[in-house]
C-alpha cells in the first residue's frame, strides 16, 4: 500500500506545471539491518530512478515524502485537489462532418499566403510579383488594403483555380520575429467575444481585424465581387498573425454577413481564444483547416495549459500537421490529419515548439518578408489613380474586377516610390 501511494504521488507530480517541478524533491530512505542508503530524486531524474531502483518488502523500513518548503507542500496539496475537481481537460464540441483536407488546394493557398507579404504593391496589384506565379497564375486583384498605422496588409481577389474569392492577410512585420514570438507568451485572454457565452480572445488578435481599416476594405471588396460573379465561395487564408486575422475574418463573414460558403485555411497560426470560443468557432465556420509544420513554435503560443481549462488558450479544429519521417536519405513527408479536438496530443503538441525556421517555410514556400523591416512598401506613381487614402495615411488600391487585368508599367519602366 505504501508503494501504491508512492507511485501515485509520482504520477500526480508529473502532471503539474513545469515551474513547480524544480521545487519537488522526493527523498527515499531504505534501511536494512546492515546498511542504509539514501536516494534523492529530482524532476528529470524521476523516471530513470523508477526504472532502475526496486524495493522489496523485507527491505522497507520507512518511506518519506518531503517538500523543500512547507509552502510548496500546501501548494501541492491544493493542486491535487484542483486536479480532481476541475482539472479535466476541456474537449471542444464539434460536428461529425469535419472538413476534408485537400492537399492540392493547400499548396495553392500557401502561395497566396506568401504573396501577401510582398512590399512592392505595383507588382502585387498587377499580380506580376516573384511570388505571383506558379499555382496562382491568372489571379486578379480587386483590392489591396494597407493599414499603415498598425502595419497590416491584406488583399482580396478572384481566382480561376479554385473558382473562388480569395482573401489573404499578411503576418507580422516586426523588426524581429523573435521579439514578436516572445511577446506571444504573455498575451492574456482579456476580451469577451461578442455574442458567444464564455468565449474569450485576446484584444490584440481581435482588434487587428475588427478595429482597423482592414475589415471595411475586405467587406467592400467581397461585396463588389459577389455583385459581379454571384455566389462564389470565399476562401480566407493567412500565415502567422495573418492566420489569426483570417480566422476572425471567416467568422465575421459567416455570422455577420451571412456568407454561406466560407472556407478558412491558415498556416502557422497562433492560438486566438479559449475552449468556449474554439467550440463556437468550429460550429460556425466548420470548413476550417489549420496547417502546422514540424516544430514551428507559433502554433504552440500563447501556451496551452490542460489543467486550467477555463483560463487557457485553445486551438479550434481541424489541424493538419506536417512532419518528416525516416533516416538519412530516406525521408518522407507526412501530412497528418488530426482529430476534431483542436488540441490533438498526437499532432504538433507531441513535439516541442522551438523552431522559427519551421515557421517561415511551408511546403517549400517562403512565408514572410524578404527582409524584416517596419512596414516599408514600394509603389509606382502610375497606380495613384487607384489609390484611396484616409486622414491617417491608411490606403486602399482598388479596381473593378469586371475590367481586364491592368497593364501597368513595371518599376524598370518608370521610377518607383518608397512609402
Amino acid at each position: 500500500m505504501i508503494y501504491s501511494f508512492f507511485y501515485y504521488f509520482l504520477f500526480l507530480s508529473s502532471s503539474f506545471h513545469s515551474d513547480l517541478i524544480p521545487y519537488l524533491t522526493l527523498e527515499i530512505t531504505k534501511s536494512t539491518v546492515a546498511t542504509t542508503s539514501s536516494f534523492t530524486v529530482t524532476g528529470n531524474e524521476r523516471s530513470d530512478w523508477i526504472r532502475s531502483f526496486q524495493l522489496t518488502t523485507s527491505e522497507v523500513n520507512q518511506v518519506r515524502i518531503r517538500m523543500g518548503q512547507k509552502k510548496w507542500l500546501i501548494l501541492l496539496m491544493f493542486s491535487c485537489l484542483c486536479s480532481f475537481s476541475c482539472g479535466r481537460e476541456l474537449k471542444v464540441k464539434h460536428k461529425d462532418n469535419l472538413p476534408i483536407y485537400n492537399h492540392t488546394l493547400t499548396t495553392i493557398l500557401v502561395e497566396y499566403a506568401s504573396a501577401v507579404y510582398m512590399s512592392d504593391l505595383t507588382q502585387l496589384f498587377t499580380w506580376t510579383c516573384p511570388r505571383c506565379d506558379g499555382l496562382t497564375k491568372g489571379f486578379e486583384i480587386i483590392e489591396i488594403i494597407v493599414d499603415v498605422q498598425h502595419c497590416l496588409q491584406g488583399f482580396v481577389g478572384v481566382a480561376k483555380d479554385p473558382d473562388a474569392i480569395v482573401i489573404a492577410f499578411r503576418g507580422t512585420q516586426e523588426h524581429s520575429i523573435q521579439n514578436w514570438v516572445e511577446d506571444l507568451f504573455w498575451k492574456q485572454l482579456d476580451l469577451n467575444y461578442p455574442g458567444m457565452t464564455d468565449a474569450m480572445v485576446h484584444h490584440g488578435f481581435y482588434s487587428a481585424y475588427h478595429n482597423t481599416t482592414i475589415r471595411p476594405g475586405v467587406l467592400s471588396a467581397v461585396k463588389r465581387a459577389k455583385e459581379i460573379y454571384g455566389e462564389f465561395k470565399v476562401i480566407v487564408t493567412g500565415h502567422s498573425m495573418g492566420g489569426a486575422m483570417a480566422a476572425f475574418c471567416g467568422l465575421d463573414l459567416a455570422v455577420n454577413h451571412e456568407v454561406q460558403d466560407v472556407q478558412v485555411m491558415t498556416f502557422g497560426q497562433p492560438r486566438i481564444g479559449n475552449a468556449a470560443f474554439a467550440s463556437c468557432y468550429s460550429k460556425l465556420v466548420p470548413n476550417t483547416i489549420r496547417v502546422t509544420n514540424e516544430h514551428d513554435m507559433v502554433p504552440h503560443l500563447p501556451p496551452y495549459y490542460s489543467y486550467f481549462p477555463q483560463k487557457t488558450y485553445h486551438h479550434f479544429p481541424r489541424e493538419v500537421w506536417l512532419y518528416n519521417i525516416g533516416v538519412g536519405s530516406l525521408v518522407y513527408k507526412v501530412e497528418k490529419i488530426c482529430d476534431g479536438s483542436g488540441e490533438d496530443p498526437s499532432c504538433s503538441r507531441s513535439v516541442t515548439g522551438n523552431s522559427i525556421s519551421d515557421h517561415l517555410v511551408y511546403f517549400g514556400v517562403e512565408l514572410g518578408c524578404d527582409t524584416w523591416r517596419s512596414c516599408g512598401i514600394v509603389m509606382d506613381t502610375n497606380i495613384i489613380d487607384y489609390k484611396t487614402t484616409d486622414f491617417k495615411g491608411n490606403f486602399i488600391l482598388s479596381r473593378n474586377p469586371a475590367t481586364p487585368t491592368l497593364k501597368l508599367k513595371t518599376e524598370s519602366d518608370i521610377g518607383s516610390k518608397n512609402i
